[in-house]
């Protein structure tokens, strides 16, 4: 018949498991200033570390470390990005970073905390929210 799997289901927090993989992704570039967008909506927290032109270098999300449902959300989710982020960074040279926040989700302050966190200069904090002017169009009345 085979092996049984058993699959255990962590309970709270982030999946080590994850935070290992995520950590042992080696990038080869190496930059000693980048740009931090973190997009923290209601639902998730998703943060991504750029060079100056844009280009990416490496993401991270709350769903990525193993975070599910409506602990993706939390304040403490987006800590464990951004902290995440911070080691990451660490490890290819960053050494000051600007920031740019969009959303209005509760992982806003926290995830900028903790990448902060990690010794990293912050030189400028830029909140890049979309704000709608008008809204969409009005649906037209109703015929009866």
């Amino acid at each position: 018949m085979g092996k049984k799997r058993i699959i255990k289901k962590s309970g709270r927090g982030m999946d080590q498991g994850r935070k290992e993989r995520a950590l042992g992704k080696a990038v080869k570039k190496r930059i000693e200033r980048a740009v931090l967008h973190v997009e923290a909506t209601f639902n998730n927290t998703k943060a991504v570390l750029t060079d100056e032109k844009g280009n990416a270098v490496m993401s991270s999300s709350a769903g990525a470390l193993g975070f599910s449902g409506a602990r993706k959300s939390t304040p403490y989710a987006a800590a464990k990005v951004g902290e995440l982020l911070g080691e990451r960074a660490m490890a290819i040279g960053v050494k000051e970073a600007s920031v740019i926040i969009r959303g209005v989700g509760a992982g806003r302050e926290s995830a900028l905390r903790a990448f902060s966190g990690k010794g990293i200069t912050i030189r400028a904090i830029k909140d890049a929210t979309p704000v709608p002017h008008n809204g969409p169009r009005a649906p037209k009345p109703r015929r009866v």
